[in-house]
């Protein structure tokens, strides 16, 4: 379900893990269902799409003259600042419904901005459009046999993969985002393959463009107990409170979240797996 809205929040949020900043939204909410999906705590379905582009178009910019220029280098961007665009919602898939060139043109003309956003869609329309890297796609991968149970009806994982050459090619700075990172019996050997596939399909002369976010699941009691509910496959991959502490959200949400001394040893081991699999792909960051 599509909802035309007037966006009234402007609010721009610091972030600084997959960006510098957080946009007011263009969308809220999801037409994918995944099962792990922080989003559909708050919209258990259908979307929000804000009408006012514009208006949040010079939330953007205005915020962004605000800004020390040259900006300081760190691991969003050495150059430009990023502004996440994507952050309420899959825009790439739900792109259709935006203005998205109008926005991709805005970032790709600023001299001191850029937008990211990541999705677990292949959205081949966007291919028409050359942003001159000042667009950048962040592919989420996970093992396709988590795939198939807690993100039903997404893209397929090998056709993520084969499309990182693809956007490269024409003019889109592309990321890969291992997110949730999900430890169950058969992850060690299922990541394996994963890290395989991206060496063999990514393009050695792009390899040392392809940076990774690596983020750890974090899951939600109340999105828990709305699995169980409605019987969605895979909750039982989720919640393994064996492996899990509690975590209260900045905004009061009760999750969980691995255990802070045996995450160690996963974070450690999931480093140490990609430098086997696939030396050439830099960390930007891992937690």
């Amino acid at each position: 379900m599509i909802k035309r809205v007037n966006r009234k929040s402007m609010l721009i949020r610091e972030s600084g893990r997959s960006s510098d900043f957080i946009t007011p939204s263009f969308g809220y909410g999801c037409l994918f269902k995944c099962n792990y999906c922080y989003m559909r705590r708050h919209v258990k379905s259908g979307v929000t799409i804000a009408d006012n582009t514009d208006d949040i178009i010079k939330a953007i910019i205005q915020h962004s003259i605000t800004l020390p220029y040259p900006k300081t280098p760190n691991q969003t961007h050495e150059t430009y600042y990023t502004y996440d665009f994507s952050c309420n919602e899959d825009y790439v898939l739900h792109a259709k419904y935006h203005d998205w060139k109008k926005l991709f043109g805005i970032f790709k003309h600023n001299k001191q901005i850029m937008g990211t956003a990541a999705t677990k869609y292949v959205n081949n329309d966007l291919l028409s459009f050359n942003p001159l890297q000042k667009v950048r796609i962040r592919f989420s991968l996970m093992p396709q046999e988590l795939s198939d149970k807690l993100e039903p009806g997404t893209s397929k994982i090998i056709d993520r993969i084969k499309a990182i050459n693809d956007f490269i090619e024409a003019g889109y700075d592309v990321h890969v985002n291992y997110s949730p990172i999900i430890v169950y019996e058969n992850s060690k050997k299922a990541y394996a393959e994963l890290f395989d596939l991206v060496d063999t399909h990514v393009h050695n002369l792009f390899k040392h463009k392809v940076k990774a976010e690596c983020i750890f699941l974090t899951h939600n009691e109340d999105m828990h107990k709305f699995n169980l509910t409605e019987g969605i496959e895979g909750e039982n991959l989720l919640w393994r409170s064996e492996l899990q502490e509690a975590k209260t959200s900045q905004y009061g949400g009760r999750n969980i979240r691995y255990k802070h001394d045996i995450k160690r040893h996963y974070i450690n081991a999931f480093r140490n797996a990609m430098k086997r699999h696939v030396p050439w792909q830099e960390i930007r960051y891992i937690f």
